[in-house]
């Protein structure tokens, strides 16, 4: 396994350890691995070609669709709420 895939797979357990988190822990770690995000698709996509690296996108747009979709209606000027 290449080393993209293997920081995929613990990326992917620290992201399922922090959906099991309260919400009001969530925003810290969550934040963190939001932004970690691009680097390691872009990281698989030149290790492994595009391909994986859409598989990688999918992923990551399917685990994250809530805090996209508050950062796309922050950015469009709409106050989304925020859950307590």
């Amino acid at each position: 396994m290449s080393i993209s895939l293997a920081l995929a797979a613990v990326w992917v357990l620290a992201a399922t350890i922090t959906a099991m988190l309260p919400m009001r822990l969530q925003y810290p770690p969550g934040l963190t691995l939001l932004v970690m995000a691009p680097g390691l698709i872009c990281f698989m996509g030149y290790q492994h070609g595009v391909w994986v690296a859409l598989i990688g996108l999918l992923a990551f747009v399917s685990m994250f669709r809530n805090p996209l979709m508050y950062f796309y209606r922050r950015a469009r000027g709409e106050r989304p709420e925020v859950p307590k």
